[in-house]
């Protein structure tokens, strides 16, 4: 009997598989995170991304070593979620600037720079979950601390002065402002691309220059270019519906009912995935996480601790107002420092990241859309089939995977029903949020969407399952 190693199996992957399969994860996924928000909402993206390649590349990697890797590559998609980058948009295709050459050149470099960022993050901390460079608990939590000071600097240096009073704005300034209006109504908000910057830089030189974590240092650098890549391509289609509303509303599009918006964000996610795919593919050869469960160097009571120092702050992030928190805790890189460091040295949190904690901000806010003017038996059976069902599918996920981890050698097994659960899961909030435009019915600004990730949702279906029947054919044969 030949025993396949992870490294042969993951090299015998073809390219088009994460590269298509990575798309349907990031399009459909990015998609949704529009309903969503910043930096929880992005993490679908990273969640549905990250399974999608730790299935087709690490097919022998032990249930914790995936865990963790998909764990790392979730939070650190919503990191970039502290940018902001709506008046971005705005400069290529705000009413008052149709025609503007200067200013949509202006927003789409703007959108290629956090785009880059905001997935470039991803990128860099998924191939460090996947590396054969195994990092200690100590050693992150200090490198996160780094990032932190890091991330200010970078504001100071790059996106200060900010007095909108005085009309004061940064150099390098990618939003909307007096420079494009003149005489406009304009109101600036301050933007964090200079911190996300220099604490993305600094993560770089750690990993690869220090470290020497050549998988870490590519994906990073393939992020970079698939989210600036994506973020211009998918705006490029919503600008050009703007300066052609006259002659697309004579055309087959207008019958479509097209939200262009949701349609950039599903572009911006397909194309970053594909992107990032195709870089894991290129480097699988540097794939190798671990094939045994290592000791958690965290125990269970502070694993505790932690989540219930981390859940209470995340909570009021989300659903409350409360000045003190969101000054600190609404940052991206912040709010992902007790995970990121919970996750690496867990045995526990990784599934918890994995499953309910990414969930509960998503449950919540569709709870709260949906629930909205609803009383009495609706609105019970709004938190019962949006809220309580979906978190006690996932609790109960989490405990018995972690459990149970053992039983998921290789952690294929793991990446696979994950995947099928968490996919499934997103797409159900997301079509409950608007309002199920089925096919059939009157179309929608919806319908269209709706279609794109039902063929996503599907696709991902038909990769597990591939790979379901690809094991059980292995083991038949040894």
């Amino acid at each position: 009997m030949t025993k396949l190693t992870s490294e042969a199996d993951g090299r015998r992957v073809p390219w088009w598989q994460p590269v298509v399969f990575a798309s349907m994860a990031g399009g459909m996924a990015w998609g949704i995170r529009g309903q969503y928000g910043h930096e929880t909402g992005a993490m679908i993206a990273g969640l549905l991304v990250s399974l999608t390649l730790v299935l087709l590349l690490c097919p022998k990697a032990s249930s914790i070593s995936l865990a963790r890797a998909v764990a790392w590559g979730t939070l650190a998609m919503g990191i970039g979620g502290s940018m902001t980058y709506g008046s971005t948009v705005g400069l290529t295709h705000d009413a008052e600037l149709i025609g503007h050459w200067a200013a949509l050149r202006w927003g789409m470099l703007g959108l290629a720079i956090k785009g880059g960022l905001w997935i470039g993050f991803a990128g860099v901390f998924l191939g460090m979950g996947l590396s054969e460079v195994r990092y200690r608990t100590k050693e992150i939590l200090l490198v996160m601390l780094l990032l932190v000071a890091m991330f200010f600097l970078g504001n100071f240096l790059l996106n200060m002065p900010f007095d909108p009073e005085n009309r004061i704005l940064p150099r390098f300034y990618f939003s909307d402002h007096w420079f494009w209006e003149p005489e406009g109504n304009v109101e600036p908000r301050y933007e964090w691309w200079g911190g996300v910057c220099f604490a993305w830089v600094t993560l770089m030189v750690y990993a690869g220059g220090i470290r020497g974590d050549r998988l870490a240092c590519n994906l990073g650098l393939w992020g970079l270019l698939g989210g600036a890549l994506g973020f211009p391509l998918g705006q490029s289609i919503q600008a050009y519906s703007a300066w052609n509303r006259e002659m697309l509303s004579q055309t087959f599009f207008a019958k479509l009912h097209l939200n262009w918006w949701n349609v950039m964000e599903t572009v911006f996610g397909a194309v970053m995935g594909a992107v990032l795919g195709l870089g894991a593919w290129l480097n699988r050869r540097l794939i190798n996480p671990p094939t045994e469960d290592q000791d958690a160097l965290i125990s269970l009571p502070l694993e505790i601790v932690m989540l219930v120092c981390h859940l209470p702050l995340l909570f009021a992030v989300e659903f409350m107002e409360i000045a003190a928190v969101d000054a600190f805790y609404d940052i991206g890189l912040i709010m992902v420092v007790i995970p990121i460091v919970a996750s690496l040295g867990g045995r526990w949190w990784p599934y918890w990241q994995v499953l309910p904690l990414t969930l509960l901000p998503i449950a919540g806010k569709t709870i709260r859309q949906l629930g909205n003017g609803q009383t009495g038996n609706d609105l019970i059976w709004t938190w019962v089939c949006y809220g309580v069902a979906p978190m006690l599918l996932a609790v109960v996920f989490s405990f018995l995977a972690a459990r149970n981890s053992s039983r998921f050698q290789p952690g294929r097994a793991f990446a696979r029903w994950t995947l099928l659960f968490t996919a499934w899961l997103y797409f159900y909030l997301n079509f409950g949020f608007f309002e199920y435009p089925w096919p059939w019915a009157e179309w929608t600004g919806r319908t269209f969407n709706g279609i794109v990730f039902t063929i996503c949702v599907f696709g991902l279906t038909v990769l597990a399952l591939m790979k379901r029947k690809i094991a059980a054919e292995k083991q038949t044969a040894a």
